[in-house]
């Protein structure tokens, strides 16, 4: 039964991991309002789809309602270089879909981690294995906090090929492959775009996962006394 009371704690950990990485994504990119228009105007965006920022910010606010599911399609219009046009191509479209069918996959995956998190935890708790609990939850962290930021490091020695596996790991198709020429979509979040918001995704989970790490060692130590 030891064994699987230490099962059950590396669980926990590693869900609990999968929930903090998938807020930090949702925080990054939902819960900061003026982020993108910051990001816009660091890489001159507007200077590349001849748009106001006004009319862009609608277009975003739009296209990440749809990722949500709070918008039935991507028919969005709006001004580009002085004329009204929909903003979306077909191709832009259907990659959408598969970066919503993504989105979709990663809130019902912390969905399913947060109930294995309850019930075990409960297990371990009727059991009276809190403390075990406790360590394996600074075990799973470490171990979690390592693998990321090995990826981190591996990362940013060659974004471009490893955002390219990414891509190809997670779309069965090339819709992804967007051309600058003729789809506004890849102008207004060019690579640096992702790169960034990479970075600060790390950032915010890396710092809450240490908090949660130190925390559950604070706990072990007020235990033992």
């Amino acid at each position: 039964m030891k064994a699987l009371y230490h099962v059950l704690g590396l669980m926990v950990a590693f869900c609990l991991m999968a929930v903090l990485l998938i807020t930090s994504v949702e925080a990054v990119v939902y819960w900061n309002d003026d982020y993108f228009e910051k990001e816009y105007t660091k890489y001159r965006v507007l200077e590349e789809v001849s748009m106001e920022m006004d009319d862009l910010l609608f277009v975003t606010d739009e296209m990440m309602a749809y990722l949500r599911g709070n918008r039935a399609d991507l028919v969005v219009n709006t001004v580009v270089n002085g004329e009204e046009r929909e903003f979306f191509n077909e191709k832009e479209k259907r990659h959408m879909v598969d970066v919503q069918g993504l989105f979709f996959g990663a809130v019902q995956l912390r969905r399913g981690a947060v109930i294995l998190v309850v019930m075990s935890v409960a297990v371990l708790l009727l059991k009276k294995q809190g403390e075990l609990l406790l360590r394996m939850l600074q075990w799973g962290i470490g171990l979690f906090i390592g693998g990321m930021a090995g990826l981190a490091l591996l990362v940013s020695l060659d974004f471009t090929k490893y955002f390219t596996y990414f891509h190809l790991l997670f779309f069965d198709n090339m819709d992804w492959y967007l051309d600058p020429e003729t789809d506004l979509l890849i102008n207004i979040v060019p690579e640096g775009f992702f790169r960034d918001t990479a970075y600060r995704i790390a950032a915010l989970f890396l710092a809450v996962s240490f908090i949660l790490w130190l925390g559950a060692g604070l706990l072990r130590k007020k235990a033992r006394k």
